[in-house]
Order: C-alpha cells, then structure tokens, then sequence
C-alpha cells in the first residue's frame, strides 16, 4: 500500500533533495514551504506521515504540529537544526512520535520513518472497529470505506459507532439521544432521524435499518 508523507521544509534545496530520496525509496512525497501551507495541505489531503521543520515561516512547527494533535494521531517527525534538550523536550510534550537533528543520515532516516510507521500500523489497527467495508477509526474519528475517507460529524461518527458496537441489537433513539447528546437534551428525537439520514447519504451502503417506532440497527450484505 502506497505511504503518503507530507515534508514541511522552507530550504527549497533541502526539501528536493528529500523528496528525491524519499521518493526512490517507494514513498509518495509532498512538499510544503511554510506553517499555513502544511495545514491547508493536511487538511485536503490524506497522509501517513509528517516530516516537520520547526523554523519554517509563516507558522512555525511547534504550531503546526499543535493544531495536527487537536484532531490526528498521524506520525509526526521532527527534522530541524534546533539540538537544545528544551525544543526536543517540547517537541515531546507536543507529542511528536521522533525529533531528528540536521544534519542527518538519509539512512538512517529511512529507519527511523519505517519504525514510526510500523508502530502506527500497530496502533491503527488497535484503533479500528468494523462492520462489513466500513471502518471507524477511534482515535481520529475518520471513516474509511474501501480506502475512501468519508467525512462525517462528530455526532453521525458516534451513531454509526453505537450501531457497530451494539450489533445486532436494536439501539433506541431515546438511548441515542442520551448518550449522544446527553441526559440535558429534551429535544425532538427527530434530530436522530436526521442525523441517520445524512449518515445514509455519505456512506451510500444500505446498512442501517430502520426498526419502525423504535430505532436504527444494521444489517449485513447478504
């Protein structure tokens, strides 16, 4: 399966020169020059990894990679000239998955991304709970069918996850509603039939059934 990494690096010269290595070791590589350009480009695209400079313009790493924890466990690497115990040790606490000093061994580099990636693999599939070609992933609420992420809320992700995790029974809007949106919601339980619907129309796969005056189950593709 193809890696995607995303290297964050202002050093043109730098950055191609990790990009052509990177590259003609099997990954597929995106460069970007500057803090706000790493963000936009996370967030309009799929990645397994980042590679972060910390004095980059704009935005610089420690920020970046701040705004990335708020809703990703994606593998984070430090690449920068900055040696101090202080940096590495915020670095850390920013929880980055390995902090690497330039200048470096391309090498020893590669290593270092496969041991990240080999522990990210384990995780992700620590994280994930399935039923038939979706996958939810638990720790960045990403939803995965067949490879394609869909984007849903927050909300419709925890439906879809107290579907899965209580097949084949039958969850009851009333239960939805109380552990969704809380004991304090006295709303209409239409706002459930809602969130099905659009949760219906992003996953276009006809699972969830709907158990007349009662509540939502799933059922398998026969």
């Amino acid at each position: 399966m193809e890696v995607n990494i995303l290297t964050v690096e202002d050093d043109y010269k730098s950055q191609q020169l990790l990009k052509e290595f990177l590259t003609s070791n099997g990954y597929k590589v995106d460069c970007a020059e500057d803090g706000l350009e790493a963000i936009q480009m996370y967030k309009e695209n799929y990645y397994d990894l980042v590679l972060l400079d910390i004095n980059i313009p704009n935005l610089d790493g420690f920020s970046v990679c701040k705004m990335i924890r708020k809703e990703s466990d994606i593998p984070i690497i430090f690449v920068t000239e900055l040696s101090s115990e202080k940096d590495q040790i915020k670095a850390f606490d920013l929880l980055c998955d390995d902090y690497i000093i330039k200048p470096f061994s391309y090498n020893l580099l590669i290593r270092r991304i496969q041991a990240v990636l080999r522990r990210a693999k384990i995780d992700k599939r620590e994280s994930y709970i399935t039923f038939e070609k979706i996958k939810l992933n638990l720790k960045t609420y990403s939803v995965e069918i067949e490879d394609d992420i869909i984007d849903l809320t927050l909300k419709e992700f925890k439906i879809l996850k107290a579907l899965i995790e209580n097949y084949p029974q039958v969850v009851t809007r009333e239960k939805l509603l109380d552990s969704i949106w809380g004991y304090d919601y006295f709303g209409d339980t239409r706002i459930v039939d809602a969130h099905i619907k659009n949760i219906r129309k992003k996953i276009v796969l006809p699972y969830i059934k709907t158990v007349k005056g009662i509540g939502y189950t799933l059922k398998k593709d026969i």
